[in-house]
């Protein structure tokens, strides 16, 4: 059965997925727009991790959105390796099943291919206790995981980087948002096709609506019923990924998108 959650930013994400009859929840650890490292809600992992597995809720932890590996500054590049690094281990501590961030972009007149190296040093260097999940972005001319194309030349270095890490570190996996894929123009109708024929898995999917048009570039989430995608075509994703799914969608509302796609996948 398709475990079905959101992504919660209360301060008790765990009372939010009860409530709300959710089998999986999504939250940051500390400031999503920040650099300051990892914050654990209550203080104590073990028992953060009791309370999960208790309630029987999966744990999926979404990493800052500043870090960008890819790029070649400097000063965005190290301490997004080193934020990721202490995301990856905080995430491990409180049993999550997937750490989930951006692909990242370069800035114009960078070649992808240093992006893309970039990256493959990050795999190279880093200890994932647990899966990287890797999300596709909705925006961005220079974006590692926009395109199709980019995802290809991006999955085929980080796979290759890590297999060779073997036992070094945890899998690289990849997380498809459905409100990314239609901005960035992804025909969902046959997205995960052609997303499994590049990477040969899904591991998470973030089931959004948007409030914008195809192609759009734009990032902005809606609720399943009311956003410019048929729901039911985000029915269709979630069914033939296989995939544990989180509803990033707005409140009021993220209940009801919760309980309909539980009930209908």
């Amino acid at each position: 059965m398709v475990r079905v959650g959101g992504h919660f930013h209360s301060d008790n994400p765990l009372d939010d997925a009860v409530a709300s009859g959710a089998r999986a929840a999504q939250f940051f650890l500390g400031d999503p727009q920040g650099w300051k490292g990892p914050v654990i809600p209550g203080g104590d992992p073990a028992a953060l991790r009791e309370a999960y597995a208790k309630a029987d809720v999966d744990v999926y932890i979404h990493a800052p959105y500043v870090i960008n590996v890819a790029s070649t500054n400097n000063r965005i590049r190290i301490p997004s390796r080193k934020l990721l690094d202490q995301q990856l281990r905080a995430a491990a501590e409180v049993g999550a099943r997937g750490l989930i961030v951006h692909g990242g972009h370069v800035t114009g007149g960078v070649d992808p291919a240093e992006g893309v190296a970039n990256w493959v040093k990050a795999i190279e260097r880093s200890e994932r206790p647990l899966p990287l999940l890797i999300e596709n972005t909705a925006g961005g001319n220079h974006a590692m995981a926009r395109k199709l194309d980019a995802l290809a030349r991006l999955w085929d270095a980080v796979a290759s980087a890590a297999d060779a890490a073997g036992t070094n570190g945890g899998e690289v996996g990849f997380c498809l948002d459905t409100c990314h894929a239609n901005s960035a123009g992804i025909d969902l109708a046959d997205a995960v096709d052609k997303i499994k024929a590049i990477t040969g898995r899904i591991d998470l999917v973030h089931c959004n609506n948007s409030r914008d048009e195809f192609g759009s570039g734009a990032d902005r989430h809606a609720n399943l019923d009311a956003g410019t995608i048929d729901k039911n075509t985000l029915l269709d994703v979630v069914r033939a990924s296989g995939a544990p799914a989180i509803c990033e969608t707005p409140e009021p509302g993220l209940a009801d998108d919760i309980a309909w796609l539980q009930a209908n996948v």
